[in-house]
């Protein structure tokens, strides 16, 4: 393959409507590959703007990159990502999809219980403490924002 045929870093950022930064960290977490310069400058070949459309609709699906990059582990190396390749895998996520929306659907439902209310510490609250399964800890809120929804114990 030709110099002339690889891309520079913001040629691939302009062309796929990211920060070169962005490119960069796909790169460092593995779902891209480039080659060097003799200057050290990336190259990546075109293939790489369709890897990028492929991140880009599986990040909005809710997968993370580390899915993301499994799901890119499988293909063939040395082609971009095809309409057969996003169809099988698109299959495995469909199954992820649904139980998400079925969560978002309870979640909305939940909602009509505890607007105007705000404690986050009701008897049986149906969005925090659903069966009050949390009780045994004592009264008052027992969860912690960015606590990854585990109980602060007392003590």
């Amino acid at each position: 393959m030709r110099d002339t045929d690889l891309l520079t870093v913001g040629e691939v950022a302009r062309r796929a409507g990211l920060a070169t930064s962005a490119v960069r960290y796909y790169e460092t977490a593995g779902l891209l590959a480039s080659t060097r310069t003799a200057g050290g400058q990336r190259r990546y070949e075109r293939q790489v703007l369709r890897r990028l459309a492929f991140v880009r609709a599986a990040q909005n699906v809710g997968l993370s990159l580390d899915e993301i990059r499994a799901a890119l582990d499988t293909l063939p190396r040395g082609r971009p990502p095809n309409k057969a390749d996003w169809a099988r895998l698109s299959a495995q996520w469909k199954a992820r999809l649904d139980e998400q929306i079925e969560g978002l659907i309870k979640l909305r439902d939940g909602l009509t219980s505890c607007i105007g209310c705000g404690c986050l510490s009701l008897r049986n609250c149906a969005l925090n403490n659903p069966g009050d399964g949390v009780a045994v800890l004592g009264p008052g809120a027992r969860y912690l924002p960015g606590a990854l929804r585990r109980p602060v114990r007392p003590g």
